[in-house]
Protein backbone atom coordinates (compact mmCIF):
# COMPACT_ATOMS: atom_id res chain seq x y z
CA UNK A 1 0.00 0.00 0.00
CA UNK A 2 1.29 3.35 -0.57
CA UNK A 3 2.00 5.79 2.08
CA UNK A 4 -0.20 8.62 2.16
CA UNK A 5 1.52 11.89 1.59
CA UNK A 6 1.46 14.17 4.99
CA UNK A 7 0.50 17.35 4.40
CA UNK A 8 2.06 20.73 5.91
CA UNK A 9 0.59 23.77 6.68
CA UNK A 10 2.94 26.83 7.25
CA UNK A 11 3.14 26.79 10.60
CA UNK A 12 4.20 23.07 10.85
CA UNK A 13 6.99 23.16 7.98
CA UNK A 14 10.56 23.01 9.38
CA UNK A 15 12.45 25.90 9.99
CA UNK A 16 15.05 27.01 8.30
CA UNK A 17 18.05 28.74 9.93
CA UNK A 18 18.64 32.13 9.59
CA UNK A 19 21.57 33.22 8.49
CA UNK A 20 22.39 36.13 10.54
CA UNK A 21 21.63 33.84 13.25
CA UNK A 22 24.09 31.66 12.82
CA UNK A 23 26.90 32.54 15.31
CA UNK A 24 29.47 33.24 13.37
CA UNK A 25 33.34 31.62 14.06
CA UNK A 26 36.20 33.88 14.68
CA UNK A 27 38.55 33.50 12.25
CA UNK A 28 42.44 33.15 12.52
CA UNK A 29 42.04 34.70 16.02
CA UNK A 30 44.76 32.83 17.75
CA UNK A 31 44.10 30.74 21.64
CA UNK A 32 44.81 32.89 24.28
CA UNK A 33 47.74 31.97 25.97
CA UNK A 34 47.56 30.39 29.28
CA UNK A 35 47.72 32.01 32.57
CA UNK A 36 51.01 31.25 34.07
CA UNK A 37 50.92 28.42 37.69
CA UNK A 38 51.27 30.29 40.35
CA UNK A 39 52.92 28.04 42.74
CA UNK A 40 51.35 28.02 46.36
CA UNK A 41 54.49 27.13 48.29
CA UNK A 42 57.71 29.16 47.83
CA UNK A 43 60.25 27.43 45.04
CA UNK A 44 63.68 28.23 47.08
CA UNK A 45 66.90 27.13 45.96
CA UNK A 46 69.20 30.11 46.99
CA UNK A 47 67.29 31.47 49.61
CA UNK A 48 63.46 31.90 51.13
CA UNK A 49 63.72 35.83 51.24
CA UNK A 50 64.30 35.77 47.69
CA UNK A 51 60.50 34.12 46.83
CA UNK A 52 57.67 36.89 46.72
CA UNK A 53 53.79 35.78 46.67
CA UNK A 54 53.41 37.95 43.92
CA UNK A 55 55.49 38.76 40.07
CA UNK A 56 58.93 40.60 40.56
CA UNK A 57 59.98 42.34 37.52
CA UNK A 58 64.08 43.45 37.58
CA UNK A 59 66.00 45.55 35.16
CA UNK A 60 69.51 43.75 34.58
CA UNK A 61 72.19 45.92 33.16
CA UNK A 62 75.26 45.03 31.31
CA UNK A 63 78.49 46.69 30.51
CA UNK A 64 80.85 45.53 27.97
CA UNK A 65 84.36 46.31 28.05
CA UNK A 66 84.16 46.29 32.04
CA UNK A 67 87.33 45.66 33.83
CA UNK A 68 85.92 46.59 36.88
CA UNK A 69 84.12 44.58 39.46
CA UNK A 70 80.19 45.06 38.85
CA UNK A 71 79.58 44.65 35.16
CA UNK A 72 76.31 43.43 35.67
CA UNK A 73 73.54 45.40 37.85
CA UNK A 74 70.36 44.36 38.97
CA UNK A 75 67.75 46.50 39.85
CA UNK A 76 64.67 46.65 40.66
CA UNK A 77 61.38 49.14 38.83
CA UNK A 78 62.57 51.84 41.09
CA UNK A 79 66.39 51.44 40.20
CA UNK A 80 67.13 50.01 43.48
CA UNK A 81 70.19 48.31 43.33
CA UNK A 82 69.27 43.99 44.33
CA UNK A 83 72.43 42.39 42.95
CA UNK A 84 75.92 42.83 41.67
CA UNK A 85 78.15 40.61 39.62
CA UNK A 86 82.13 39.99 39.95
CA UNK A 87 83.81 38.86 37.35
CA UNK A 88 87.12 37.12 37.89
CA UNK A 89 88.97 37.55 34.50
CA UNK A 90 92.42 36.33 34.84
CA UNK A 91 92.09 32.55 35.92
CA UNK A 92 92.09 29.03 34.41
CA UNK A 93 88.83 28.97 35.64
CA UNK A 94 85.75 31.32 34.56
CA UNK A 95 84.20 32.64 37.81
CA UNK A 96 81.61 34.60 39.03
CA UNK A 97 80.09 36.12 41.88
CA UNK A 98 76.58 37.14 42.50
CA UNK A 99 76.67 39.79 45.59
CA UNK A 100 74.18 41.54 47.15
CA UNK A 101 73.81 45.74 47.62
CA UNK A 102 76.32 45.72 50.18
CA UNK A 103 78.96 43.27 48.43
CA UNK A 104 78.33 39.95 50.36
CA UNK A 105 78.47 36.63 48.16
CA UNK A 106 75.24 34.64 47.21
CA UNK A 107 76.35 32.35 44.95
CA UNK A 108 79.75 31.79 43.31
CA UNK A 109 79.56 30.38 39.57
CA UNK A 110 82.41 28.14 37.99
CA UNK A 111 82.41 26.68 34.93
CA UNK A 112 84.03 22.86 33.95
CA UNK A 113 87.19 23.13 31.82
CA UNK A 114 86.93 21.33 28.74
CA UNK A 115 83.08 20.64 29.01
CA UNK A 116 81.67 19.92 25.51
CA UNK A 117 77.92 21.21 27.04
CA UNK A 118 79.58 23.90 28.82
CA UNK A 119 78.81 22.71 32.53
CA UNK A 120 78.14 25.66 35.03
CA UNK A 121 78.30 25.15 38.73
CA UNK A 122 76.67 27.21 41.47
CA UNK A 123 77.69 27.44 45.28
CA UNK A 124 76.10 29.00 47.89
CA UNK A 125 78.32 32.46 48.68
CA UNK A 126 81.63 32.14 48.35
CA UNK A 127 82.12 28.77 48.54
CA UNK A 128 83.56 26.13 45.88
CA UNK A 129 83.21 23.02 47.91
CA UNK A 130 80.80 20.33 46.65
CA UNK A 131 78.95 20.23 49.65
CA UNK A 132 77.74 23.83 49.18
CA UNK A 133 76.61 23.11 45.19
CA UNK A 134 73.29 24.52 44.53
CA UNK A 135 72.59 23.42 41.24
CA UNK A 136 74.32 22.60 37.93
CA UNK A 137 73.59 23.65 34.20
CA UNK A 138 74.89 22.62 30.98
CA UNK A 139 74.03 22.95 27.02
CA UNK A 140 71.15 20.31 26.45
CA UNK A 141 73.25 19.22 23.32
CA UNK A 142 76.23 19.96 21.87
CA UNK A 143 75.15 21.69 18.81
CA UNK A 144 72.36 23.78 18.93
CA UNK A 145 70.57 26.61 16.49
CA UNK A 146 68.54 27.92 19.48
CA UNK A 147 70.34 27.83 22.79
CA UNK A 148 68.88 25.70 25.49
CA UNK A 149 70.09 25.03 28.75
CA UNK A 150 69.01 22.32 31.14
CA UNK A 151 68.99 22.99 35.13
CA UNK A 152 69.25 20.36 37.50
CA UNK A 153 68.85 21.15 41.38
CA UNK A 154 71.97 19.45 43.65
CA UNK A 155 69.08 17.03 45.12
CA UNK A 156 68.53 15.82 41.50
CA UNK A 157 71.83 13.21 41.91
CA UNK A 158 70.65 11.18 38.71
CA UNK A 159 70.09 13.92 36.41
CA UNK A 160 67.80 11.90 34.35
CA UNK A 161 65.08 14.97 33.62
CA UNK A 162 66.09 18.44 34.72
CA UNK A 163 64.66 20.42 37.25
CA UNK A 164 64.01 23.62 34.86
CA UNK A 165 64.73 24.70 31.24
CA UNK A 166 65.99 27.75 30.21
CA UNK A 167 64.81 28.69 26.46
CA UNK A 168 66.39 31.07 24.53
CA UNK A 169 66.73 32.88 20.60
CA UNK A 170 69.55 34.26 19.14
CA UNK A 171 67.60 36.49 16.77
CA UNK A 172 64.38 37.59 19.21
CA UNK A 173 67.55 38.03 22.05
CA UNK A 174 64.78 37.21 24.33
CA UNK A 175 64.72 34.01 27.02
CA UNK A 176 61.74 31.90 29.09
CA UNK A 177 62.53 30.14 32.13
CA UNK A 178 60.68 27.06 32.24
CA UNK A 179 59.53 23.87 34.98
CA UNK A 180 61.27 21.03 34.01
CA UNK A 181 60.35 19.54 30.86
CA UNK A 182 57.01 21.01 31.05
CA UNK A 183 55.30 24.30 29.28
CA UNK A 184 55.04 26.11 33.11
CA UNK A 185 56.98 29.43 32.71
CA UNK A 186 58.09 30.78 36.10
CA UNK A 187 60.32 33.42 34.17
CA UNK A 188 60.89 35.28 30.88
CA UNK A 189 63.38 37.83 30.04
CA UNK A 190 63.66 40.29 27.13
CA UNK A 191 66.14 42.92 25.78
CA UNK A 192 65.35 46.35 26.02
CA UNK A 193 67.12 48.79 23.47
CA UNK A 194 67.61 52.29 23.81
CA UNK A 195 69.70 54.83 22.46
CA UNK A 196 71.19 55.92 25.50
CA UNK A 197 72.11 52.21 26.30
CA UNK A 198 73.79 51.85 22.55
CA UNK A 199 76.12 54.93 23.45
CA UNK A 200 76.65 53.74 26.65
CA UNK A 201 78.00 50.60 25.49
CA UNK A 202 75.62 48.68 27.24
CA UNK A 203 72.72 45.93 27.44
CA UNK A 204 69.63 46.36 29.45
CA UNK A 205 67.57 43.41 29.92
CA UNK A 206 64.07 43.50 31.86
CA UNK A 207 63.18 39.89 33.87
CA UNK A 208 59.71 39.12 35.12
CA UNK A 209 60.02 36.62 37.94
CA UNK A 210 56.89 34.72 38.42
CA UNK A 211 55.24 34.63 42.18
CA UNK A 212 56.56 32.54 44.52
CA UNK A 213 59.81 31.88 42.28
CA UNK A 214 63.48 32.69 44.17
CA UNK A 215 64.24 35.91 42.01
CA UNK A 216 67.84 35.37 43.32
CA UNK A 217 67.72 32.12 41.26
CA UNK A 218 66.55 33.19 37.92
CA UNK A 219 69.14 35.99 38.06
CA UNK A 220 72.15 32.90 38.65
CA UNK A 221 70.61 32.08 35.62
CA UNK A 222 70.98 34.68 33.35
CA UNK A 223 74.25 35.25 34.68
CA UNK A 224 75.60 31.44 33.53
CA UNK A 225 73.37 31.89 30.53
CA UNK A 226 75.32 35.31 29.44
CA UNK A 227 78.75 33.10 30.05
CA UNK A 228 77.97 30.41 27.44
CA UNK A 229 76.19 32.52 25.10
CA UNK A 230 79.34 35.11 25.42
CA UNK A 231 81.77 32.08 24.69
CA UNK A 232 79.88 32.10 20.81
CA UNK A 233 79.45 35.82 20.76
CA UNK A 234 81.54 38.26 22.55
CA UNK A 235 79.21 41.09 21.59
CA UNK A 236 75.64 39.64 22.90
CA UNK A 237 74.03 37.87 25.49
CA UNK A 238 71.49 35.79 24.02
Amino acid sequence: MEQPITQHTADQMPQQPNPQQIPQQPINIPAPTPAPTIYSNPVSVIGPQYCLPYPVDLSIVRKFLTLTDGSFAVTDINDNLMFKVKEKLISLHDKRTLLDPAGNPIVTITEKVFSLHEKHFAFRGASTDTKDLLFTVERSSVIQLKTTLNVYLASNTKQDVCDFKIKGSWTEKSCVVYAGESNTIVAQMHKKTTAGSVLLNKDRFTVTVYPNIDYAFIVALIVILDDINGDADTSEII
